[in-house]
C-alpha cells in the first residue's frame, strides 16, 4: 500500500481527532497533503506540507484548528484536528504531490490513499 490513512472516527463538536497517513518510502521526497469530501460535495483541499516539512498550507476553513506535520524517518504524515465542527464531517484522503512542494491543487497530487471517515456531532 503506497498511502494508507487511518484515525477517523466519531467526535463531538469542539473535540479533536488525529489522522495518520502511512506512506511508502518512495514519497519521502514528495510534498503531501490532506483533502476531504463530504457527501454530495466535491473533494476539497485541507492542508499540505512540503517534502521536508518546511512549508505548510491550510484551507481557510481549518486554519488555526488543524495542524499538519510529517515524520520522514517513519514515512508518516499526520493531521491534528482540534476544535472540530460538524462541517468538518467528511471522508479524509491523504495524497502525495508530483514534486517536493506543498500544493492546494488536486492536479498536483499523483497518488491517493483510501479515505478515512470523520464524523463530528453537534
Amino acid at each position: 500500500v503506497q498511502l494508507q490513512a487511518s484515525g477517523g472516527g466519531l467526535a463531538q463538536a469542539g473535540g479533536f481527532l488525529r489522522l495518520s497517513c502511512a506512506a511508502s518510502r518512495r514519497f519521502s521526497n514528495n510534498g503531501m497533503g490532506w483533502f476531504r469530501q463530504a457527501p454530495g460535495k466535491e473533494r476539497e483541499f485541507v492542508a499540505s506540507i512540503s517534502w521536508n516539512g518546511g512549508y505548510t498550507l491550510y484551507a481557510d476553513s481549518v486554519k488555526g484548528r488543524f495542524t499538519i506535520f510529517r515524520d520522514r524517518l517513519k514515512n508518516t504524515m499526520d493531521l491534528q484536528m482540534n476544535s472540530l465542527k460538524p462541517e468538518d464531517t467528511a471522508a479524509y484522503y491523504c495524497a502525495a504531490t508530483r514534486g517536493a512542494g506543498s500544493s492546494r491543487s488536486r492536479d498536483e497530487y499523483v497518488s491517493w490513499g483510501q479515505g478515512t471517515l470523520v464524523t463530528v456531532s453537534s
